[in-house]
């Protein structure tokens, strides 16, 4: 029997039955084409469900989502970052397409557009129990999918019955079994975040990675007030940004396990660079990594003219607004890792524009929900190919605020 989207009906989930319901109903949903290649959707979309069965329905509003979903502080821009309101509409999307392609489902779950309280939808008739199957999972009751009692048969058909309870128990057991044995891979799958899938080929190349963050000296450059610092230098240093950046870096290091070296860009050679993993901070405050990003997809223009560019397409470029104070025009950076050609190294890029770009950038690549919005943007898994991305990061006196992707590009 196929179940039109006419036989449904506004429905309010209300006993434990109710809920069980849902959750299982949810289950097939997540586990479809549309979810099960995501992080975000399925976390989002359960949080929602979880918080309406709750009672807390009222109660769900960006901020809230924003914190406890995709770990964002609790004073966060919500016009600056809208994780929420973008995961929002694919969710939307998502369940539209899941529904287009299962209008026999015995339940249809969707989010409204202006609120993130899910509403469900109900299939009128009672569907017969022979049409119907649960999919076992951990939240559903036992009881569920117990066997049936056998009804009052005559003799004959009572002996038949009870010779094929152990096909039903071998089926149960096998279905049982498998279940357990797809929740076990996704949680092994979901141990493995974006952050590990970008950092992994640089923990795992030759040599001992080398930090190399910029570093500059006070200038009478009327916007930033420093330059970058010459090999002559004497007093060269780097700015508490780029320290931050430095810090998560080499924390990042340490965590995996990997000894690394640190040498400031004004004294590292190309020789140094050579057969190992580099990371450079910084762009204008590192002259390496304007020379190393000359060949790459987003390139940094001269330093007379601070600014990030496509070197597929020159009018897509991304530079400060230099009418506004430094501590109050909003910053970008390009981030990256490629293989260099010139040195053999598997370079990666952490690079603003001026310094909370450096920071912004260095969080992005540390942070697990970050990073897996990068992976949302490419439609796959980050791989072991060169990449780019390029961030956009709000200042407000000075601090650094939520860095939000611009754009990114594979080769």
């Amino acid at each position: 029997m196929v179940i039109q989207k006419t036989d449904r009906e506004r429905w309010a989930p209300q006993t434990e039955a109710d809920h069980t319901f849902v959750w299982a109903e949810l289950e097939g949903v997540l586990h479809s084409p549309q979810f099960s290649n995501s992080k975000r959707y399925p976390a989002f979309l359960r949080y929602v469900v979880a918080q309406t069965l709750d009672g807390n329905g009222p109660q769900i509003k960006e901020r809230t989502i924003g914190i406890e979903v995709f770990g964002r502080s609790t004073d966060y821009d919500t016009n600056n970052d809208t994780v929420v309101r973008y995961t929002a509409g694919e969710v939307r999307k998502r369940l539209a397409i899941y529904y287009h392609d299962h209008e026999d489902a015995a339940l249809e779950i969707t989010i409204p557009q202006g609120s993130y309280v899910p509403d469900f939808q109900r299939v009128v008739k009672p569907v017969d129990a022979a049409e119907t199957a649960v999919t076992p999972t951990f939240d559903t009751p036992v009881a569920a999918y117990a066997l049936p009692v056998p009804a009052a048969l005559p003799p004959a058909a009572q002996v038949n019955q009870w010779r094929s309870l152990p096909l039903v128990v071998l089926v149960t057991v096998v279905a049982l079994g498998l279940a357990l044995a797809f929740v076990n891979h996704r949680v092994q799958a979901a141990r493995t975040t974006a952050v590990d899938r970008f950092w992994s080929p640089v923990l795992h190349d030759r040599g001992t990675p080398l930090l190399v963050p910029g570093v500059v000296v006070y200038s009478p450059n009327p916007y930033s007030g420093t330059e970058t610092a010459g090999k002559g230098a004497e007093y060269p240093f780097v700015s508490m940004q780029a320290a931050a950046a430095t810090a998560r870096m080499s924390g990042l290091l340490q965590k995996n396990g990997s000894e690394y070296e640190l040498q400031p860009a004004n004294t590292t050679t190309l020789s140094d660079l050579r057969d190992r993993s580099v990371i450079l901070i910084g762009a204008y405050s590192n002259g390496w990594t304007r020379r190393l990003l000359q060949d790459t997809r987003y390139r940094l223009d001269g330093p007379s003219t601070p600014a990030i560019r496509s070197a597929s397409d020159p009018r897509q470029h991304w530079e400060r607004d230099h009418n506004l104070p430094y501590s109050a025009s909003d910053d970008y950076a390009v981030f990256g890792r490629f293989r260099d050609k010139t040195t053999g190294s598997l370079i990666v890029v952490v690079a603003g524009l001026g310094r909370n770009g450096t920071e912004a950038a260095a969080e992005f690549l540390t942070d697990p929900h970050y990073m897996a919005e990068l992976e949302e943007r490419l439609g796959k898994p980050i791989g072991e190919e060169n990449m780019e991305a390029v961030l956009k990061i709000s200042v407000v006196d000075g601090k650094t605020g939520a860095p939000a992707l611009q754009a990114v590009t594979v080769w």
